[in-house]
């Protein structure tokens, strides 16, 4: 339900080393737009800029890059600007319309072009409404009540101009939010890289798969791995958590909201950073450690040649490929390490977890087959 990166995420800040610039959510954006609309609808001026409150109660102001009125309608449009994040949204012209709704309908939304619609269960706004989240919600009808007083009826339509094909590069389809991209946002302020979309997708796409009834789930590193794990079980696409780096992010979710098995699946590399208790296998967070990984194939059985030949190794890539040579079990070895790491933020849980390891080609490299954590 979230903008996603574009591409692997080439780094995740830190409190001590965020020197970039913050943005803004769609969140933010619909909202002021939304205020300067209904501002425009009951005294016929547009303000430019536009002020709103964010969930803090810090103010901010937002410029329109456009806006319009006619009979019975205003409408005003605000650039997304996501400061230094690589969102996709970054850019998005989102637009707010509104109009004089029912007697007693009090703020409703309408789904604009560009706009998702939700039509599946177990994500925070239910199947057949716009995917326009809680708070951006609370945010808008907030902001609008500032411009048309509280007892307005209110109908606010959201649009973003070519969000039907930003959402292509989003998590959207396989969510269930189909036709564009999600208004979002807990807090209005974009952090640059912060990684909160990613595990905010993380999660909905775990609360889908409960709502849908599945009892199994397969997290996965990366494209390679997701397809091998979902072809050895014949997985439906919302039983794919596309959980990147953040394999404790997912674990530490479903450890709350439980699912009954899960399939831990990546790369040689990931999984070998796994094995050594790296719950976060970015690159960013370290490097595997080949002479741990060397230890390993000498206690499962290989020759002190193997061993020096590992340690020298330039990637995990080479080690695994150097031990499938001498006919060692690397991957099984790695597998076992990796379960052991990822079973202990699911202890007494009951959860059946499993572990598979795979190379770029997707050929099963290791696995530890499912046992309660």
């Amino acid at each position: 339900m979230t903008p996603r990166v574009a591409g692997p995420i080439e780094r995740c800040m830190t409190e001590e080393d965020r020197p970039l610039r913050r943005g803004w959510t769609t969140g933010a954006c619909a909202a002021a737009a939304a205020k300067a609309a209904g501002a425009a609808l009951v005294s016929g001026d547009f303000p430019d800029p536009v002020e709103i409150s964010l969930p803090s109660g810090r103010k901010v102001a937002f410029a329109l890059a456009r806006h319009r009125s006619g009979d019975g309608f205003a409408s005003a449009t605000i650039v997304k600007d996501a400061g230094d994040d690589p969102d996709v949204t970054h850019g998005a012209h989102v637009t707010a319309t509104v109009r004089f709704g029912e007697a007693g309908s009090g703020i409703t939304y309408l789904r604009g072009e560009g706009v998702g619609l939700v039509t599946r269960p177990g994500l925070p706004i239910p199947p057949g409404e716009p995917a326009i989240n809680p708070v951006p919600r609370k945010m808008i009808a907030a902001s609008v009540r500032e411009a048309v007083g509280e007892e307005a009826d209110i109908a606010v339509e959201i649009s973003v101009a070519g969000g039907e094909a930003m959402a292509e590069r989003t998590l959207n389809p396989r969510l269930g939010i189909m036709g564009g991209i999600s208004i979002l946002g807990t807090t209005g302020i974009v952090i640059p890289y912060s990684c909160s979309s990613w595990i905010h997708s993380i999660h909905r796409g775990i609360d889908v798969a409960r709502a849908m009834g599945f009892t199994h789930v397969s997290g996965a590193t990366g494209n390679a791995s997701e397809q091998a794990a979902q072809k050895l079980y014949g997985l439906h696409e919302v039983q794919l958590i596309d959980m990147g780096d953040f394999v404790g992010g997912m674990l530490k979710y479903i450890r709350d909201h439980p699912v009954p098995r899960v399939t831990i699946a990546g790369g040689v590399a990931k999984m070998t950073k796994l094995a050594q208790g790296m719950l976060d296998v970015h690159s960013a967070r370290g490097a595997a450690d080949l002479d741990a990984l060397a230890a390993v194939a000498e206690r499962t059985g290989g020759s002190r040649a193997l061993v020096k030949r590992i340690r020298a190794a330039n990637t995990v890539a080479e080690a695994f490929s150097l031990a499938s040579g001498e006919g060692v079990p690397l991957g099984d070895a790695v597998a076992d390490a990796a379960w052991q790491a990822a079973a202990t933020v699911l202890r007494k849980t009951g959860i059946e977890l499993e572990v598979l390891v795979f190379d770029r080609e997707g050929n099963l490299m290791g696995r530890k087959p499912f046992a309660v954590a």
